[in-house]
């Protein structure tokens, strides 16, 4: 008779935790350097589980990283939907860069596996970095209808936003120290909010 409850993890748990651990091997070892053994083990499941849920290796990459970049899309709605107003651009680095360490793993495969394997590359820029660029795009065209920026095409002020203050800003280690303040951050997300914003130009002598 099969009791009531049961401690055993539910398939969707099981998977979670396949993913969990796909995150951090292929962060730490990378993709080609990590077996479904390594998987297996991480995770606390029989290899043969592994093969349960997904078809082989290369679907649990692909899984993980557009996972990831769904996370990053949906901080940056979240992120974009809380700024007190259109300017307040340097709110929105700064909180990226304080977070980084909280999604080191997932930055380090969703940016560098992608490099490396072409179909992935592919299906993260169909599904996720196409949306992100909409979401911007969006969100400057209106700021640019209420006469708070100037006039210009929305969709390449998008990607320039998402260049500077996306991958720019999930790279912390070749920004600044790893170990820098909160302080140094705040003025660095200030810096390329202004640079943003503002240009690098000197304003015309009068």
């Amino acid at each position: 008779m099969r009791p009531a409850f049961s401690n055993a993890p539910t398939e969707v748990e099981t998977q979670t935790r396949i993913l969990q651990a796909a995150r951090k091997l292929f962060a730490r070892h990378g993709y080609d350097g990590t077996t479904t053994r390594d998987l297996a083990q991480e995770a606390g499941v029989a290899e043969g589980t592994i093969f349960r849920h997904f078809e082989n290796k290369k679907a649990i990459l692909i899984e993980v990283a557009t996972q990831g970049w769904v996370e990053i899309l949906t901080d940056l709605l979240t992120e974009l939907s809380e700024m007190a107003s259109y300017k307040a651009i340097a709110q929105v680095m700064r909180k990226r860069m304080l977070n980084l360490h909280q999604n080191a793993d997932l930055l380090r495969v969703c940016f560098m596996e992608a490099q490396f394997h072409p179909d992935l590359r592919e299906q993260i820029q169909s599904e996720v970095i196409t949306k992100m660029t909409d979401v911007a795009e969006a969100f400057f065209e209106t700021a640019m209808d209420q006469g708070i920026y100037r006039r210009m095409n929305p969709r390449i002020v998008a990607q320039v936003f998402l260049g500077m203050f996306t991958i720019a800003g999930f790279s912390r280690d070749t920004i600044m120290p790893g170990d820098s303040s909160p302080q140094a951050m705040l003025e660095m997300a200030e810096g390329m909010a202004d640079i943003f914003l503002n240009g690098v130009l000197a304003a015309p002598a009068s």
